[in-house]
């Protein structure tokens, strides 16, 4: 095994800072309420509302909040939890480059016109399920805050069953991001946090199967500002793209 580079999220190269709040913090209780109705509102035996859990403290969202919405997505409190379900939409952005958008919402209706119009008017195409799904594949992920002993992480790593590494800059610090199967993402977790990682996140992320490089500055400001407009959308949870930013596209960005 060993560190290798691949495609990372479009808002790692561009370090875009999502100052509203409000939006982030509905964003987090909705996946707690989906993570809580999909299995145990116990924490300790669910491991995706444990993962969405830790994510709302790291956003700052208050112990009262978190509460609520696991009590919403248990039925505990109201109905408003049933309200709310997954969905997956996917389209083409500019230079053919594809588009995964992940969304939780309580009338499909509007989120598919307030995507078709951020399609529209950054030169896209809302397309229909399954027009690009099969060019990506879920992967668990894990991110350790550095720096690390490389020696030891690697050996933490085969020991717990991980496929690969690499080593990310983020807002000035040192990341390793782990890759492990998505059946393999909560034993890895917990291996690592058990030999004093520290483990900053981990969750289930879709990856290109191949990446589309865009050279042009131009088309990678239209999808930059493409991808910018559906995770501003209230309903979107998180938008995935097979892209490949050349170091001439990102002059000026």
């Amino acid at each position: 095994m060993a560190g290798h580079s691949k495609w990372a999220n479009i808002k790692r190269q561009k370090a875009r800072v999502d100052a509203k709040k409000g939006k982030v913090f509905a964003r987090l209780s909705r996946a707690i309420i989906v993570a809580a109705r999909h299995g145990s509102a116990d924490p300790n035996g669910n491991f995706q509302l444990r993962s969405a859990i830790d994510k709302a403290k790291a956003a700052g969202i208050p112990n009262e909040n978190i509460e609520r919405a696991i009590a919403k997505g248990s039925g505990q409190l109201d109905a408003d939890g049933d309200q709310w379900e997954e969905i997956r939409y996917e389209g083409y952005g500019i230079g053919g480059v594809a588009l995964l958008i992940e969304a939780m919402t309580d009338n499909r209706n509007r989120t598919a016109a307030d995507l078709r119009a951020a399609f529209n008017k950054y030169g896209g195409n809302l397309g229909e399920t399954g027009c690009v799904g099969w060019m990506f594949h879920q992967q668990g992920i894990i991110s350790v805050l550095g720096p690390v002993d490389e020696d030891q992480l690697l050996e933490s790593l085969v020991e717990a069953g991980a496929d690969s590494y690499e080593f990310v800059e983020e807002d000035h610090q040192t990341i390793a991001e782990v890759s492990t199967d998505v059946t393999m993402l909560e034993t890895v977790t917990e291996v690592l946090k058990s030999q004093a990682f520290q483990v900053l996140d981990a969750e289930i992320r879709w990856i290109g199967e191949t990446s589309v490089a865009i050279a042009n500055p131009d088309q990678a400001k239209s999808l930059i500002r493409l991808m910018d407009a559906l995770e501003d959308l209230d309903d979107v949870q998180s938008v995935t793209a097979n892209v490949e930013f050349m170091d001439a596209a990102l002059t000026g960005l």
